[in-house]
């Protein structure tokens, strides 16, 4: 069975698109459909554009969804999905692929989600770090005793089995990242983020998006999506909007998600969107999974 996966923030890259927009006329006409939704020219950025402006949140949640997006649609006939899931960010394009949202809501929606997450970011100092080589359960103890003693920090994002990714205040992850270190991470380190995504910190963020969501019309989509929050295969436009309202807050159980996957059928994982990290990370739990 075939499963299309799709990135999150982070896989950005000045450039990307460009050899989409410049050879493919279905690309072509979504890119400038993308620019009307927007109300400016996201591809000038995500063509010709500095690193900087890419990496603001408002303008990199959009580019790579919007890259996403026509990746998976410029496969035509090639793009026969039996199961979809998205990193993050990576959902929104994975429904609109999957045609439970139509492209300009999928893009409205995702520009809401941006401007809300940097808008809370820019009211607490926050990071997320990223840990390698320690056991899940050992990443949740000492995350859970520093917010204990007042400094939020979690586990966000389980990304592969002995990757996660944690997010809270800037002392909650600095603090987390010496005590995780002591207790056996080969590495703690920092990620070039806006703030703490995927964490309690993003609830005024949840809030906006909330709203936005249940304003939007949500179709059932042509396969099962399995989500962030649970791991598990949707297909319920009200189940899915439920997990996406939760998602800004919740971790993204991207380890679970793939095994679930795995176990029900999937055989070849087809990224859409810019750069490989997903295909990076599913070889991995590939290889946990059938070690």
């Amino acid at each position: 069975m075939k499963a299309f996966v799709f990135p999150g923030q982070g896989a950005q890259f000045v450039g990307m698109g460009k050899d989409l927009y410049d050879n493919n006329i279905l690309a072509k006409e979504y890119f400038n459909r993308a620019n009307d939704t927007l109300g400016f020219k996201i591809t000038d950025i995500m063509f010709n554009g500095t690193d900087d402006e890419l990496k603001q949140t408002k303008v990199t949640q959009p580019a790579v969804f919007i890259h996403s997006v026509i990746s998976a649609l410029s496969l035509g006939k090639d793009f026969t999905p039996q199961m979809v899931a998205g990193h993050s960010l990576g959902e929104f394009s994975a429904l609109t692929a999957a045609d439970a949202l139509t492209f300009e809501d999928g893009l409205q929606l995702v520009y809401k989600r941006a401007l809300a997450m940097q808008k809370a970011c820019e009211m607490q100092k926050s990071s997320m770090a990223a840990i390698i080589a320690l056991p899940d359960e050992t990443v949740e103890e000492i995350c859970t005793q520093i917010s204990n003693n007042g400094n939020t920090v979690v586990a966000a994002n389980y990304n592969s089995p002995g990757q996660i990714v944690i997010s809270g205040t800037t002392e909650g992850v600095e603090l987390a990242c010496e005590a995780l270190k002591k207790a056996g991470a080969k590495r703690a380190l920092p990620l070039n983020v806006g703030g703490a995504f995927h964490s309690p910190l993003m609830q005024p963020a949840k809030d906006e998006l909330e709203a936005a969501i249940q304003a939007t019309t949500f179709n059932t989509p042509r396969c099962p999506i399995y989500q962030n929050v649970d791991a598990k295969p949707h297909t319920s436009p009200e189940e899915i909007k439920k997990n996406l309202m939760a998602q800004l807050t919740a971790s993204v159980r991207w380890t679970d998600s793939v095994k679930r996957m795995i176990s029900d059928g999937a055989t070849d994982f087809i990224e859409c969107g810019p750069g490989n990290v997903l295909t990076g990370l599913i070889k991995k739990i590939k290889a946990s999974y059938n070690a």
